[in-house]
């Protein structure tokens, strides 16, 4: 994508006056210029001054013209107001408690910041690739929803709208649960009945599908270093036939084992539960996984202080490594996948329950299923993606 030269954006606010935001590689000469034409500074970056006088709005920019010139800057006049305005109307009108900031995005490797976060592999996901996005708002909901709000590039109208997510996740061109761009009009009021009753309700059924699939890939690592296991210790010998010979062996390797499938059985534990709580056997064509769910549900609840335990050392998860040395510290987490072994054996024994029955719970769809759906991933191939910095820019 080339790199623009340096901009000035201009955009109209009922409440602020006119908005300006600088943009590109010299960004500071612009900001400059926006100073000494008169504008205020924003916290989130961007420029205002008032409107309110109009022989001091002409004065003010007649003055940013020149100002602009001298600093090498390009001005450019957008056809809509100002995108901060935007998300705060489409926000005040969804369900429950929503806000929306401005987050500006001024050199342009900035805007690479949004690919940690991007969940969405659509029509933003091509405008990211395409086109220079300098400023974006951001909607939030207090629970951890956050949506991407951009002005929708070579239109001289209209919004892009998708999904932002912290969560570790697959390359959303090839993840079939990565929710889709919506296209919303420029009047706010039908934007946001468009994210109410359509995207929303397609995004918890992205989340419910992410949730499902990061549980059953969790299970099926665990699953095959329990059968290697299990098939050692009843033989005897080693996968190549070799004699194990002494039976601290198989101690030292039941440890490995608690070790590595805690580390697993912690998205279980995450994701399981409000997964669970949807699930309605008796409305769906299998009233007696009743019974499998049941258990299920028990062994989340034996595992409860364990997890409240690792929980409690969520605060120190940076220190701990520090502080311990790296066999103890696989110790710690050894002995939490030994007290939780028997769940675990539990979720391997009726996982196929667990998912035909959540596939069935999807929100929004169909009570029952005729059958499950193949499932969505099998394994992560992704590293987690690092936290999103845009707001360090500002």
């Amino acid at each position: 994508m080339p790199t623009p030269s340096t901009e000035i954006t201009l955009s109209t606010s009922r409440t602020l006056g006119l908005v300006a935001i600088a943009s590109g590689e010299n960004y500071p000469q612009a900001s400059q210029a926006l100073e000494a034409a008169g504008f205020s500074r924003l916290s989130n970056g961007a420029y205002t001054v008032s409107l309110a006088d109009a022989q001091v709005a002409r004065h003010t920019a007649s003055a940013l013209v020149h100002r602009a010139h001298e600093h090498g800057a390009t001005l450019v006049t957008s056809s809509r107001p100002y995108l901060g305005d935007v998300g705060i109307e489409i926000a005040a009108r969804l369900p429950g408690a929503w806000s929306a900031e401005l987050e500006i995005y001024a050199h342009p490797l900035w805007q690479d910041d949004l690919w940690y976060g991007l969940w969405e592999a659509g029509e933003i996901h091509q405008a990211l690739e395409d086109h220079r996005i300098p400023f974006a708002s951001v909607l939030k909901n207090g629970t951890g929803t956050e949506l991407l709000l951009v002005e929708r590039p070579g239109h001289r109208s209209g919004y892009l709208l998708g999904a932002l997510t912290d969560h570790e996740k697959e390359d959303v061109r090839d993840d079939p649960a990565t929710p889709r761009t919506m296209v919303l009009p420029a009047d706010p009021g039908l934007a946001a009945h468009a994210v109410t009753h359509t995207f929303l309700p397609a995004y918890r059924r992205a989340l419910h599908h992410r949730d499902l699939s990061t549980v059953l890939s969790a299970l099926e690592r665990i699953r095959g270093e329990h059968q290697t296991l299990k098939a050692i210790k009843d033989s005897g010998r080693y996968s190549d036939a070799v004699p194990l010979g002494d039976s601290r062996l198989i101690a030292g390797m039941e440890r490995d084992f608690a070790d590595h499938a805690w580390l697993e059985f912690r998205h279980v534990l995450e994701h399981a539960p409000l997964l669970l709580s949807r699930c309605r056997p008796a409305a769906t064509a299998w009233p007696d996984d009743g019974a499998a769910l049941t258990r299920l549900r028990e062994a989340l609840a034996h595992s409860q202080d364990t997890w409240d335990e690792w929980n409690g050392l969520r605060h120190e998860l940076y220190s701990v490594p520090r502080t311990l040395p790296a066999h103890e510290w696989s110790q710690v987490r050894g002995q939490m996948g030994l007290a939780v072994l028997p769940a675990i054996e539990t979720w391997l024994a009726d996982s196929e329950t667990f998912e035909r029955q959540v596939r069935a719970a999807v929100p929004g769809g169909p009570a029952a299923l005729s059958a499950p759906s193949p499932r969505l991933l099998t394994a992560r191939t992704v590293p987690p993606p690092a936290p999103r910095a845009a707001a360090a820019h500002r």
